[in-house]
């Protein structure tokens, strides 16, 4: 059986300030460590001034995630030393004296599956390690402290994952969720960063690290199971440790052992009082978020009489529940639902592969007017979708060049029938017996015409065909 747990760092968005001091939490692309102050760099007797606005980002993401936010949080020190943690302790929050985190005890719902979330924690961003040099023996270390003290909000779920395709949906769907609320911007470089904790057959577990990507961390745990599964067939014991992703070779490496709790010796954040956080103050939030992806499921069923299953998929992801709002009209919006969920879903699956389309709702609601008006058929469709996201040509172009118009003419479409006709005597024996292997004949036409012919047109001739 495998397990496998995540903790997700999700840095917040908007902001003016850091966690504890007055630089920049917007620090890219400026000179390196030149966003810092006393504070920030743990300066002998510089104080923290803990950001409201951050607070109450970070208990927005609790509300969408179902969490239990306590009236009272409070922050601890992590101690542990690494060239990037300027004053050898992280700024952070912990529950071992009771819920003290912003967040706890939520759930999200994924293919019919609970994932339960431990908790939510406000804490500070650590620097960013700069490795240059062309070679393991010319290689060096630089430390950039422009982001330390950057807010970043901890999300830590239970191992209620089995497989590496459910950590990579529920990714998706999490960072749809806080670009969402607007409390982050999952497309910016380190925004989003995630750590995969897995097990096997009740074995000690390995923390991964180090990983880029959505698409990378599902690799990583695939080569983990495999990994851990070997070792477990030659009766050789799985060592709890900590193992970072290396992307060129596409394996894990060993990188230290597991820390565990007590390591790092955690002690109540004297600087920083117990913040009180009030129930008005909660209920303002709420009002706040946005339309919830169950509010608007509803809302595509009962305006545009979508399926609800169709818009059960389109609401919950923000990237094409957004395109779908933009590029349909009164006429066009159950088409246009059926194309992206149908077909633009399937050629991009991952938040990476969207983040490659060169589409725009023009493309969408052309696309969906021409199939409606029936100057292109479906499958033909889907072809011109592929082209348009690739190219980004316009739907005329890629009509044009690929030679995808409908074959709506009835001499053509009767000339194409009667040789499928020929070739297929027993089928047309059987359709005249039996309605329902007609579209047998059907998609024989489809493919005479590569999927141009008018589906309609196509029925009513075969039907008079088969009468005579």
């Amino acid at each position: 059986m495998t397990k496998i747990g995540l903790e997700i760092h999700c840095q917040l968005t908007k902001l003016e300030s850091k966690l504890f001091c007055k630089c920049k939490a917007d620090y890219r692309n400026l000179p390196p460590n030149s966003n810092t102050c006393p504070t920030c760099v743990g300066l002998p007797g510089s104080l923290p001034l803990l950001n409201r606005k951050a607070v109450e980002k970070a208990a927005m993401i609790s509300l969408a995630l179902e969490c239990k936010i306590p009236e009272k949080i409070s922050f601890f020190r992590k101690n542990y030393f690494y060239p990037d943690l300027p004053k050898n302790f992280q700024i952070t929050q912990y529950n071992a004296y009771g819920p003290t985190s912003i967040g706890s005890e939520g759930k999200v719902e994924i293919e019919d599956k609970e994932i339960r979330i431990r908790r939510i924690q406000l804490e500070e961003d650590p620097g960013r390690l700069i490795y240059e040099g062309s070679s393991e023996k010319t290689l060096i270390t630089l430390v950039d402290y422009n982001r330390a003290g950057t807010p970043l909000v901890e999300i830590v779920t239970e191992p209620d994952f089995e497989t590496p395709k459910q950590v990579r949906i529920f990714l998706n769907v999490l960072a749809d969720l806080v670009e969402n609320i607007g409390v982050a911007d999952p497309y910016l470089e380190g925004a989003l960063r995630v750590d995969g904790n897995i097990s096997i057959v009740n074995g000690n577990r390995v923390e991964i690290k180090n990983v880029g990507s959505f698409r990378d961390i599902e690799k990583a745990l695939h080569f983990e199971i495999t990994r851990q599964q070997s070792l477990l067939d030659r009766n050789i014991p799985v060592q709890a440790e900590t193992r970072h992703w290396d992307e060129a070779r596409k394996i894990t490496i060993s990188a230290r052992t597991k820390e565990e709790e007590q390591d790092y010796r955690y002690l109540p954040e004297a600087d920083i009082p117990v913040v009180v956080i009030d129930k008005g103050i909660i209920d303002e939030l709420q009002k706040q978020m946005p339309e919830s992806i169950i509010a608007k499921r509803d809302l595509y069923v009962k305006k545009y009489g979508i399926p609800s299953q169709v818009a059960q998929v389109l609401s919950s992801d923000k990237f094409y529940a957004d395109l779908f709002e933009k590029a349909h009209n009164k006429t066009n919006a159950k088409e246009i639902a059926n194309i992206i969920t149908t077909d633009l879903m399937g050629f991009a699956d991952t938040r990476e592969k969207k983040m490659e389309l060169k589409i725009s709702t023009t493309h969408i609601s052309d696309l969906a007017d021409a199939i409606i008006n029936n100057k292109i058929t479906r499958n033909s469709g889907k072809l011109a979708l592929l082209e348009m996201i690739k190219t980004g040509k316009s739907l005329s172009e890629v009509i044009s060049n690929l030679d995808l118009g409908h074959v709506s003419d009835v001499n053509s479409l009767e000339q194409i029938i009667d040789e499928v006709f020929k070739e297929e005597e027993k089928a047309v024996v059987e359709a005249r017996q039996n309605a329902d292997t007609v579209n047998y004949l059907v998609g024989k036409v489809m493919r005479k015409t590569k999927g141009k012919a008018d589906p309609a047109i196509t029925i009513e001739i075969i039907r008079k065909k088969l009468s005579n």
